[in-house]
C-alpha cells in the first residue's frame, strides 16, 4: 500500500495534486453569509443561476492546460467530480434551506492538507455546506490506499441566524462611513458573530510544524481557537495573521478579508511574499519571521485588467491582488498567472523558474492558481522552520 497524502508547506516538489472544476458553478442565491449583485451580467441582487455555458469553456481550456504543465513535471493531477446536487437545485439541512450551492472549482477553500491528515473545514456560507461531498469519493479511495492517511472533519457548524450579524451588509453599503469599516477590520468584526467556530481553509499557509491562518470575514475568532487547539493536539503550531487596508485614496480598499493567498505566500524556506497594500498589521508575525531570518518580500503590483460581468471574485473592471494566487511546483519553480508579467519578472529577477499559466478565464469562478488546487502530496516531511518561537503567539 502506497503513501498518498503527506503535504506539509506550499512548495516541497509536487508528486499528487486535486483540481476543482468550474462546471456547476453557480451565482449564489443571498444569504446571511454573503450576497452578489451582478446586474451588467443580468444577475442583479436577489437573483441568482449558473454561470454561462461560454465562461464555463473557456475556463475549462485554460484550466487543461494547466493540468497538462503540471503532468508535464512528473505529479499525478486527479480532477473533482461534481454531485448532482450541485447543478443550481435548493440544498437543505432541518435548520435552512438555501436555493443553491457556490461550485466546487475552489478545493483549497473548503478542505486542509497538512503532512497526512485531510481536515475538512466547517466554511461559514451555507451554499458551500456541502461542498466538501464532491470530495468524499476520492479521500474514500485514499483511505483504503494509504495507511497512514487520517481523515476527520471541523464540527459540522448549524449556521442558524444567530451565526450571522444582523442586517450587516446593508450596514456595509448604506450605513457605515470608512472609518467605521477600518475600525470593524482592525477588531476582526465582520458578518459572522462568534456563535459557533467558523472558518475556512484557504485562509492557511502552511510552514511545516507552523501553519499562518489568516482571521477574516469566513473565519471567526471561535474558529481559530479551534484550529489553534487542534492543531496544538497535533504537536504544531498554529498562528494567526491579521492585515490592514491601505491608507492612501488612490488605492481599492480591503474591509473584507477573504482568504490569505492574496495577501502571504511562501515560496521557498527563507522567502515569502506579502501584499504590499494590505500587510500583515499583526506584530508578533514579524517578529516571528526576523527571529527566525525569514526575508519578507512586498509583491509587484499586478498588471492584468480583469473585464468580467459575472464573477466571484475580483475587482471587475480593474487590477486585482489575485495576481499574488501562484502554485509552487517545487522550491525552484512556481505558477504564475501569465498576464501578471510585474510578478512574473519579480520571482524571475529572485531566481525561479517562473511558469507561465493563461487562468484570466478561470478567476471569476472564485479564484487562481492556489484556490483551485489541493496538493496532496509533496515530497518531505515536516520541518520545523521557525524554532525561535514568539512567546505567546
Amino acid at each position: 500500500m502506497a503513501k498518498i497524502v503527506n503535504s506539509w508547506n506550499e512548495w516541497d516538489p509536487l508528486k499528487r495534486v486535486i483540481i476543482g472544476r468550474p462546471e456547476g458553478t453557480n451565482v449564489p442565491a443571498p444569504e446571511p453569509a454573503w450576497w452578489y449583485d451582478l446586474p451588467l451580467g443580468e444577475y442583479p441582487l436577489g437573483s441568482f443561476g449558473p454561470f454561462p455555458q461560454e465562461m464555463v469553456d473557456a475556463a475549462n481550456e485554460q484550466m487543461d492546460y494547466f493540468v497538462a504543465q503540471i503532468e508535464k513535471r512528473g505529479a499525478i493531477v486527479e480532477r473533482v467530480d461534481i454531485m448532482p446536487f450541485m447543478l443550481n437545485k435548493p440544498v437543505s439541512t432541518p435548520l435552512w434551506t438555501n436555493l443553491n450551492c457556490h461550485g466546487v472549482n475552489n478545493v483549497r477553500d473548503v478542505t486542509m492538507i497538512h503532512g497526512n491528515y485531510i481536515i475538512e473545514g466547517t466554511t461559514c456560507r451555507r451554499s458551500r455546506y456541502w461542498e466538501r461531498l464532491n470530495l468524499r469519493p476520492i479521500f474514500e479511495r485514499y483511505f483504503k490506499e494509504d495507511p497512514e492517511m487520517v481523515h476527520f472533519a471541523a464540527p459540522q457548524p448549524m449556521l442558524t441566524d444567530e451565526s450571522y450579524v444582523n442586517n450587516y451588509y446593508y450596514l456595509y453599503e448604506n450605513v457605515w462611513t470608512d472609518e467605521e469599516k477600518t475600525q470593524r477590520l482592525h477588531n476582526w468584526e465582520f458578518q459572522l458573530t462568534e456563535k459557533e467556530p467558523l472558518w475556512d481553509a484557504a485562509d492557511a499557509m502552511r510552514f511545516g510544524k507552523d501553519i499562518f491562518h489568516q482571521g477574516s470575514c469566513v473565519t471567526n475568532k471561535g474558529g481559530m481557537d479551534w484550529l489553534k487547539r487542534m492543531f496544538a493536539a497535533l504537536g504544531l503550531r498554529l498562528h494567526h495573521v491579521l492585515f490592514d487596508t491601505p491608507k492612501e485614496k488612490d488605492h481599492p480598499d480591503n474591509y473584507h478579508p477573504w482568504h490569505i493567498d492574496v495577501n502571504l505566500v511562501p515560496l521557498r524556506p527563507g522567502l515569502c511574499m506579502y501584499n504590499p497594500d494590505w500587510s500583515p498589521r499583526t506584530e508578533e508575525m514579524w517578529e516571528l519571521f526576523k527571529k527566525n531570518d525569514w526575508e519578507l518580500i512586498p509583491a509587484a503590483r499586478p498588471t492584468r485588467v480583469h473585464k468580467n460581468k459575472v464573477y466571484l471574485t475580483g475587482l471587475y473592471e480593474g487590477k486585482s491582488w489575485i495576481s499574488m494566487n501562484t502554485f509552487s511546483i517545487d522550491p525552484k519553480t512556481v505558477c504564475v498567472e501569465a498576464g501578471e508579467t510585474a510578478y512574473c519578472e519579480q520571482l524571475d529577477k529572485l531566481g525561479f523558474e517562473v511558469v507561465p499559466i493563461p487562468y484570466e478565464k478561470v478567476i471569476p469562478f472564485g479564484g487562481a492558481l492556489h484556490c483551485t488546487t489541493l496538493d496532496v502530496y509533496r515530497e518531505g516531511d515536516c520541518e520545523d522552520y521557525f524554532p525561535n518561537q514568539v512567546e505567546g503567539y
